[in-house]
């Protein structure tokens, strides 16, 4: 099957963002073929098995990306309605909840379908205020209501934030695809879902690589003792350089692409370190075991729960208002 054969099913993957993920894939098959390279020269090591494994996750979440993404807004929406789901089920399952609040736990999963619904018919108005004004107030009525009020603080707390955290944050991807086609932009809505992606993951990756090869003085002993300045300030250079090389994905020109990957460098950073206060605070280690060699889906998109919500609103403040 060739691009264009493929192009008349997938919606979204237009010419550059096939190249790109096209590269992506190359990369990976790459990196693959050297960690197994590795492991038939100096046989099953520790790390090397940490890294294959973690590698082999990578095509999953990959292959799934790919599918799910660029061949229909529907799909799209969907499954990224299903993603806030399990990220929404695994955050509140960790964070001792009250038997009292499964109830308003409830009225959250409801509300996942209509925000993306929102998000999906293009219903800006409702979309920006349902999660953080209605279901604000409605979390607490019914709450109040149940009339279990011990711990009742810490619930309100604890619920709506993470409402925010997942299903709010993760909604600004699927309205990604419902922002108005721009003439000239070859990329198109599909292309500026990938480029946030691709640069908050490789952010992850930069600063652990840079931060393993160079890190000396630690940023946050307290919250990731493997958080160093170095890692950060390497990540946040590799960041700028790989988000400007890709700025074609994007509906606005370079110098603001470097101002928003500078951005995301550090609210991703900032989600990174958030979720592993939340770890340590309850003793654990990683917050699920979805994804082999990652942990759970918020080990996974913590940063990146942080960087949707920065990356669509300047998007749109500077391209579409």
């Amino acid at each position: 099957m060739n691009l264009e054969t493929l192009q008349s099913y997938a919606e979204y993957l237009t010419t550059p963002v096939a190249q790109v993920m096209g590269g992506i894939f190359a990369v990976l098959i790459v990196v693959t073929a050297a960690f197994y390279l590795a492991r038939a020269i100096k046989g099953p090591t520790k790390l090397i098995k940490e890294l294959i494994e973690r590698t082999l996750s990578w095509w999953m979440i990959l292959t799934g990306f790919t599918v799910t993404i660029f061949f229909s807004k529907m799909f799209a929406t969907i499954a990224l309605a299903f993603l806030a789901f399990v990220a929404f089920r695994e955050l509140t399952s960790r964070l001792n909840l009250r038997m009292s609040d499964r109830r308003t736990l409830l009225w959250c999963y409801l509300a996942i379908p209509f925000q993306f619904f929102a998000a999906y018919i293009e219903w800006y108005g409702m979309f920006i205020i349902f999660i953080p004004v209605i279901m604000f107030v409605g979390l607490a009525m019914r709450s109040v209501a149940h009339g279990d009020v011990k711990g009742i603080t810490a619930s309100l707390g604890i619920i709506h934030w993470s409402a925010m955290l997942t299903i709010f944050s993760l909604s600004h991807l699927a309205y990604m695809l419902s922002l108005p086609e721009k003439a000239g932009y070859a990329a198109g809505n599909g292309g500026m879902i990938l480029w946030l992606v691709l640069i908050t993951e490789c952010n992850d990756i930069f600063q652990f690589t840079w931060g393993k090869l160079f890190g000396k003085h630690k940023i946050l002993p307290s919250v990731s003792p493997n958080k160093t300045v170095e890692g950060f300030v390497g990540g946040l250079i590799s960041t700028v350089a790989l988000g400007y090389s890709l700025s074609f994905l994007l509906p606005i020109d370079s110098t603001k692409t470097m101002i928003l990957s500078i951005l995301l460098a550090f609210s991703g950073f900032m989600g990174d370190v958030t979720i592993s206060a939340i770890k340590r605070d309850l003793g654990i280690k990683d917050m699920g075991s979805t994804i082999p060699g990652h942990g759970g889906i918020m080990d996974r998109i913590d940063s990146l729960a942080f960087n949707a919500l920065i990356c669509f609103h300047l998007i749109r403040y500077w391209s579409y208002l």
